[in-house]
């Protein structure tokens, strides 16, 4: 187009008829100030939200960092406590102060603390909103949250009525020293469990098992039923008088009566072994303090598994009841064997390895072995309490004898502090619990109808077995030793723990602040009168636990019973329960030969045809002179110190020292051997007057005394 024929075309015909290009050029300004302005929006949205990105990186990283520092503070909390308990104990040992327990130390220092975090400290966080998912039909453990466009992580901490939604706990700090249910179960339990097995005293707690296995397992089924169905009859009172808000079923009267069974006479035991109490009144209460745990616990899983058929799933059903017991039953079976045979094999691998020329490494894999039980068994559906209870007498009877000498003073002095370490946390903890934990329900009916049940459910327990105990012991079990056994029922930390470990519904939140509190009034009342009643009851003190006792001593008469028999030197000496006497020959012929180093060698006991397995498993060195065969662990069952063992041309004795001779031949040897092992018995049973038959390699013994 020419420029003259613009004047002719017109405005409009003009734009019409210009190329696009140059139709662009006089909007080029304007195009160009929005794309700038669109530019620096852009710029500046995004600045934006990489400084937000930033700010919430900080912060993330100043969240992460103060939780760790409250991480610090609580544990350095849970230190200091056990640091000032220590102090204190030594000062209470300095003057002989007997009234309080180092446990009930721990517990009123822990109350202190927990009224500081309570009262003295304010709320560090908030909850901005509740959220409600009115879809879902059950909760879930873990939630992905979707804001805005971002998804963070939830986990399930627990229901909450709905009257305590704002009242839900804002301070860190005591959220952070509320612990999970799970530690007391698989960090604190086991060293106090296995502690109480491998330091057993076998010699009393074999020759009163009968009575030990009746209190234990009987005892703790009579407890159990009598409390729960006493319980039963308070909730139904509750309920009348409208002080039950939820609901509470038979069966969880039965869980409480399985939990709060379970004894735990630490107090007691420890003023015991200070004054040296009579030995046989130890070994009774701690004998059934200890298997009480275990059948506590594993009862307490088989009434949880009651699950009847229908709509009423809290109903009697017999079919149910039986399956509960058949699963109490497996459990329990299943739970020993699998510690027994944990310990098994650790005797063997200490027996036939040369890891005694490296204590380090002997004492880590015996560690590892023995905390792996426990773990082995939770993993397995079985109880973990059970297996590592068995484990740690299977070791101490066994795998001890095979450890080298630093290794036995490391394996005793670690358990023993870890199992006091572990023990003055938990009653620490529950000092702290009483005002940190969020979940309390007290109930001033059920509390009081919760300790009436417990004396008559301990009453129950102690004076009707022991009337029928009794009847079948040579020895009798006097009034004054069932009164301290019945005043000696104390609860501590396995019921504390059973109790926290489910706290979701309001009857286990019930049940665990009642539990809290009879734990409180048991160390520090209980435990305190220890002492004045062993005084009032005229129980013997100042005890030399290897030394008969007397048989003219009037306060020991009640253990001895009457009659003329009282006058018959050793044999006025501790029962010795016949299931001892049942296995005491296999263990000592075959077991403890082929597990250790000590006994006979499987040549003198075992069939001529088994040469070659005899010889395989004999440990060379009980053919070695130079290495006696005394076992060394003073708290075993029998003691071997006089035995006088003939191999070779050699005789050794206990002490080591050997002598030449003529060599006997293998028959004379198992007859020697035998006859040993029966003196053995024979001398630590106190059956002095008693006739012993040889029968081959099987002991038989009459059940009554000769005239």
């Amino acid at each position: 187009m020419e420029p003259g024929d613009a004047a002719r075309l017109g405005p409009e015909r003009v734009v019409r008829a210009l190329p696009p290009r140059l139709l662009l050029l006089p909007l080029l300004p304007l195009l160009l100030g929005q794309g700038l302005r669109a530019a620096a929006s852009a710029s500046s949205s995004g600045a934006a939200a990489s400084d937000s990105s930033a700010m919430e990186e900080l912060a993330t990283e100043k969240e992460a960092e103060e939780s760790h520092r409250q991480d610090s503070v609580s544990l350095l909390t849970f230190i200091l406590l056990l640091t000032l308990t220590i102090l204190t104990i030594w000062l209470f040992k300095h003057r002989r102060v007997r009234f309080l327990h180092e446990t009930g130390l721990a517990m009123i220092y822990g109350l202190i603390v927990g009224v500081i975090l309570r009262y003295g400290t304010t709320a560090t966080s908030g909850h901005d909103k509740s959220l409600s998912c009115t879809q879902e039909d059950r909760a879930f453990s873990t939630l992905l949250v979707n804001v805005s466009g971002k998804f963070f992580e939830y986990t399930l901490k627990g229901e909450i009525s709905p009257g305590k939604v704002n009242s839900v706990e804002q301070n860190d700090m005591l959220r952070k020293v509320t612990f999970d249910p799970e530690v007391f179960f698989n960090i604190l339990l086991p060293p106090i469990i296995f502690h109480a097995g491998y330091s057993l005293k076998k010699r009393h707690f074999f020759r009163n098992l009968g009575s030990i296995l009746a209190y234990a397992f009987l005892g703790t089924a009579v407890s159990c039923f009598i409390i729960g169905n006493l319980m039963y009859g308070v909730v139904k009172l509750m309920k009348i008088v409208g002080q039950l808000s939820d609901k509470f079923y038979y069966t969880d009267c039965l869980f409480f009566g399985a939990v709060i069974s379970a004894t735990d006479p630490v107090t007691v035991l420890a003023i015991f072994n200070e004054l040296h109490a009579d030995v046989d009144l130890y070994a009774l209460l701690f004998g059934e303090s200890v298997l009480n745990d275990a059948v506590a616990i594993v009862l307490s899983s088989s009434i949880v598994a009651y699950q009847p058929a229908g709509l009423n799933t809290h109903a009697f059903d017999a079919a149910a009841f039986f399956k509960s017991v058949g699963i109490f039953l497996g459990i329990f079976s299943g739970s020993f064997t699998m510690g027994a045979v944990t310990g098994v094999v650790t005797a063997l691998v200490t027996k036939f390895t040369k890891l005694h020329c490296f204590p380090l490494l002997e004492t880590a894999l015996f560690f590892l072995m023995s905390w792996s039980t426990f773990l082995l068994a939770e993993a397995c559906g079985f109880t973990g309490v059970v297996a590592v209870l068995f484990c740690g007498i299977t070791q101490a009877h066994y795998t001890y004898n095979n450890l080298s000498v630093e290794s036995r003073s490391r394996t005793k002095q670690l358990f023993e502090v870890l199992h006091f370490l572990a023990e003055n946390f938990i009653f620490s903890y529950m000092g702290l619990a009483l005002f940190t934990f969020q979940k309390h329900v007290f109930s001033p009916v059920f509390i009081i109808g919760a300790f009436v049940a417990i004396f008559l459910g301990r009453a129950a327990h102690i004076y009707p077995l022991s009337f029928f105990l009794n009847l079948g012991r040579r020895h009798k079990i006097g009034w004054n030793f069932q009164h301290m056994m019945m005043f000696s029922g104390l609860r501590g930390a396995m019921a504390f723990a059973l109790a926290i470990r489910d706290t979701a519904s309001y009857a286990r939140q019930m049940m665990f602040t009642t539990t809290l509190l009879i734990v409180f009034f048991t160390v520090w009342i209980i435990g305190g009168g220890t002492t004045p009643m062993l005084s009032w009851l005229n129980i013997r003190v100042g005890v030399d636990p290897d030394q008969d006792p007397p048989p003219n001593n009037d306060s020991f008469q009640v253990l001895q019973g009457d009659g003329p028999d009282n006058t018959r030197g050793n044999r006025t000496k501790q029962e010795s329960a016949w299931l001892f006497r049942l296995w005491y020959s296999f263990d000592h012929n075959y077991l403890k030969p082929i597990l250790t180093h000590s006994g006979p060698p499987l040549t003198t006991t075992l069939p001529a045809w088994c040469g070659l397995l005899a010889r395989c498993l004999t440990s060379p060195q009980v053919y070695d002179n130079q290495e006696p065969l005394r076992e060394e662990d003073s708290d075993f069952i029998l003691t071997e110190g006089d035995l006088t063992l003939t191999y070779g041309d050699s005789t050794v004795t206990a002490n080591g020292s050997s002598g030449s001779h003529t060599a006997p031949t293998s028959v004379e040897v198992g007859r020697r051997m035998k006859s040993s092992a029966e003196e053995v018995l024979e001398r630590d049973l106190g059956m002095g007057d008693q006739k012993v038959s040889s029968r081959g390699t099987r002991l038989v013994f009459p059940l009554e005394d000769n005239a």
